[in-house]
Parts: C-alpha cells; structure tokens; sequence
C-alpha cells in the first residue's frame, strides 16, 4: 500500500482512483464496509482504490480539548487500512490551511487536480470546506461538472444499532469489549513501541513493558487481561494498566504497562500488540506501593484464572 503524505507530494502518477474521504477512526465494520464498495469499483474500472484521511483529525485540531479518544493512531490506522487491501492513502495535514480552504478549492485542488478523481465514495453525514460548508449535494454537482461519480455510503448498522467510532469509543469506555470486538470486527488491540520507564515495578516484583500511547485522551482505563503478539511465535499472556498511574505521579500521560507471565526478556525498542481481552478493574489511587502491590498479585491471579494458567 502506498501511502501519501500532504497535498504537495501528489504527483501525475496518482491522478485517477476511486476514493473515499474520512478519518476512518478504528477502521471498523463500517469503515470496512465502505472499503469494499470501493474495491469494488476500483476493479471495475481498472483503477487504484484511494483513503484520503486526516491527520491530525478535524476535532482535535478545532477543540483539542474536546477533541474524542483516538481509537487508533496513525500508525495503527494505516496497518488496519492496508489490511483491508486498500492500494493508496493520502493522509491530509488538518492544519490552519486545510481549516480555511473553501468547499468548491477542496474539490478542484485535492480531488480533480490532485487526484484526478473518476468516483468517489462518502458517508452520509460526511461535511467539508471552510465551516463545513460543502457536503454530498456538494459533491454530486461537482461530479457532474466535472466528470466523476460520486455516491453516497449509506450507514451500516447492526440489529439496530449503528456502527460508529461514537459508540465503540462508550463500549471500551464501560468495559465493554465484546461489544467493541463486534463493531471493529476483530478484538480491540493497541500497538505501541516498548519504552525505557522508572522501573518501579520491578522493584516490587512485577516488571512491565511500557508503552507511550501518544493520544491525549485513551478510549480505555483500568486493569485488564491481556494477550500480547510480537515477542515470538505465540502470543503472551498478561495482565495490563492503562492510565495515568495514580498512586506513582498522576501526571496526565496515558501510559500502557504490561506484566507477562512467565518471562524474563529485556524487550526495550520492540514493536508489540497489546489485545485487551478483559477488565478485571478501574483505576485507582492505594495509599501505599505495599497496597499497589498486594492488588497487582490479586490482579494478576484473576488474569492468569481467566486464561486457565496456574495460580501462584
């Protein structure tokens, strides 16, 4: 999959796709399903299929604080996107410039003269341009003026519940991640970089693999079972928090830190995946690192009893 960054590095090569607009946030069943409708045409007319995303997304450059928890960075995004077998990404800079340019500019400048566009796919309630003036009508006369097709995805849904990275981000917010799995359609994971931290858990007993979530907000919480990929063939069972650390600092930097069972490898600088398979917990403050200690062992019990390991 190619991935393009900014307007400014479109080149002749990457005029004439089919494409679709979004911030796509968790690449979930609705998301996935507007890919497929995109390969779709892609293969019929012969054409590259292209993602034009955001980063950083709309929200959080207008209301930062406000701004909802990432479901996934863009690291994580691009690998869902690729896995879905989407040729090309164009990942927009959502700065000042891009706030300010006008509906029919965004149209002319990224989807006929950049992209060169034959068909484009939009969500229902997709809006653009300058104070989100430009939307599907928008786009459809546009099309017609300018020669592509351009249709609207209507939502998807699932009994009677919408899909939506809205209602995924209240699913992992209460717990909930079943109902998570269900609309992302895989198990919701989290893929970090293991960072050097102060060690402090080694100094009671259980070692954890740090990994910096670079959000602001986390759409988790809390104590959880774990399973972890990346450190060999099989996955590793764990226990994990994420949060702010309460009873260390209670900065606000969310951290992620895993304890696996069973295993003693220094693992500074690899790229792993975090699965959340169940919350045992919320966060909280002990009053001392003895109380933090004695509830990690009674944590890590109720892990390793939900995998079916021994109980030490």
């Amino acid at each position: 999959m190619q991935v393009i960054r900014g307007l400014h590095n479109l080149r002749a090569e990457h005029r004439g796709c089919v494409a679709t607009i979004g911030n796509f946030d968790g690449v979930h069943l609705g998301h996935q399903e507007v890919f497929r409708h995109l390969l779709g045409k892609a293969a019929e007319l012969g054409l590259p299929a292209a993602v034009v995303t955001f980063e950083p997304q709309p929200q959080e450059f207008f209301a930062p604080d406000q701004a909802p928890a990432r479901l996934t960075r863009m690291r994580e995004k691009l690998m869902a996107i690729k896995d879905s077998g989407i040729h090309r990404v164009v990942v927009l800079e959502f700065g000042p410039k891009l706030a300010g340019m006008a509906a029919d500019e965004f149209v002319q400048e990224l989807l006929v003269d950049g992209l060169g566009v034959r068909y484009l796919f939009i969500g229902d309630d997709f809006r653009f341009g300058k104070g989100r003036s430009g939307d599907f009508d928008t786009l459809r006369q546009a099309g017609s003026d300018q020669g592509f097709g351009v249709e609207n995805i209507n939502t998807y849904a699932m009994g009677e519940e919408r899909v939506s990275s809205t209602r995924i981000r209240s699913a992992l917010a209460g717990g909930d991640l079943e109902l998570a799995r269900h609309n992302l359609g895989r198990p919701y994971r989290i893929f970090g970089r293991v960072a050097h931290g102060d060690e402090r858990g080694r100094t009671i007993g259980f070692p954890t693999a740090n990994i910096d979530l670079h959000r602001k907000v986390s759409p988790l919480r809390g104590v959880f079972a774990v399973r972890v990929a990346g450190l060999g063939p099989e996955p590793r069972n764990g226990v994990a928090n994420i949060g702010t650390r309460p009873t260390v600092k209670g900065d606000s930097r969310y951290l992620l830190e895993v304890h696996l069972f069973d295993f003693d490898r220094a693992i500074y600088g690899e790229h792993i995946e975090v699965e959340f398979c169940r919350k045992l917990r919320d966060e909280k403050r002990f009053d001392s690192f003895e109380a933090l200690k004695q509830q990690i062992a009674r944590d890590t019990r109720s892990a390793r009893a939900f995998f079916g390991m021994p109980v030490h």
